[in-house]
């Protein structure tokens, strides 16, 4: 036996075809709209989860530190290229080479001493004002003697970049200790290099 329209209870009547459409119509849009929800919250869930697998599963730890430079073998380049003497500075065992080259035709060794940093420049032939250049164009504040080698002292404004500064002459050549660090870790760096100042001046006529 065939069920007769729909009695709703708010008009107190059977629905008209029109009525039943509509509500079927809307019906089945509440319920694509609650799908399309639930799609997005599951997709988001997805997404978390990888995320979350990419970043906690996945190794990171630290890159390894780039090998020190090998200022030795580096300086024996040099020195056979420009026949010429190269200095190689003697440094306490702790203080890290971190690079070795020529820059700007001077052979320059740049060493990390534990705080701050210690650039060693050798200038070729170099003339009175090369120092100062180096330096930011400041000139001498004093002297002072290291094992027995006089040095232009630099009391250079405090930067992260330079501070303190020693200068003298090897023969033809300049030497200059320079960067971020205390007066006697420059007379460390500047004592290393007593015996071959010594030597450059004797070669030189």
């Amino acid at each position: 036996m065939a069920s007769g329209p729909r009695v709703v209870a708010e008009l107190g009547r059977p629905e008209t075809p029109e009525e039943t459409a509509a509500r079927k119509a809307e019906s089945s849009r509440v319920y694509r709209s609650s799908q399309t929800l639930r799609n997005l919250v599951a997709a988001l869930v997805v997404t978390v989860a990888v995320v979350a697998i990419v970043y906690f599963g996945v190794p990171r730890g630290t890159p390894p530190e780039p090998e020190p430079a090998d200022v030795a073998a580096a300086a024996a380049r040099v020195s056979a290229s420009l026949d010429r003497t190269v200095l190689v500075p003697e440094v306490p065992a702790g203080w890290r080479a971190n690079s070795a080259q020529m820059d700007a035709g001077a052979w320059v060794t740049v060493y990390a001493p534990g705080d701050g940093f210690v650039r060693i420049a050798q200038g070729f032939d170099a003339d009175e004002q090369w120092a100062a250049s180096l330096l930011g164009g400041f000139a001498p504040t004093g002297t002072t003697t290291v094992d027995g080698i006089q040095w232009d002292v630099y009391d250079l404004p405090g930067t992260a970049r330079l501070s303190y500064a020693l200068a003298t002459d090897a023969g033809a050549d300049t030497v200059v200790v320079y960067g971020s660090m205390s007066a006697e870790t420059a007379e460390t760096a500047a004592e290393g290099l007593t015996d071959q100042i010594r030597r450059l001046r004797e070669e030189t006529p």
